[in-house]
């Protein structure tokens, strides 16, 4: 998985906030984000030229505290699609603290074009 930016929750281990893993089955590519504490819609997932984006939120409530060690805050993970993704074939699910994003992997490659040289004058 080449991993193109992370940002954290605030006081989470490292700084992306939450472990994420990526494999390939059944013809497609999956990544597996643990993103606990949240409801499917703190969670937003966009591709854009061949970029997998998971973005997320959790917003600290107005109250007094005794103690807190909850983190808050936005974290954004973005990876490269493998070659011959296909971003018309996402899905998506929310289940337990884990999201799981699998994309299709049987687009047509394109192919390689091979480029004219001109001699200059």
């Amino acid at each position: 998985m080449e991993v193109v930016g992370t940002v954290g929750l605030p006081g989470a281990v490292g700084p992306r906030g939450g472990p994420v893993g990526d494999y390939t089955e059944d013809g497609r590519y999956v990544m597996r984000a643990e993103v606990p504490g949240l409801s499917p819609e703190d969670i937003d997932v966009f591709l854009s030229d061949g970029i997998l984006t998971v973005q997320a939120e959790r917003t600290e409530k107005d109250v007094t505290k005794n103690h807190g060690e909850i983190r808050y805050g936005a974290m954004s993970r973005s990876v490269t699609l493998p070659p011959g993704a296909d971003e018309n074939d996402v899905k998506a699910d929310y289940t337990d603290g884990m999201l799981t994003v699998s994309v299709g992997l049987g687009a047509e490659k394109a192919e390689a074009k091979h480029v004219k040289i001109r001699h200059g004058n």
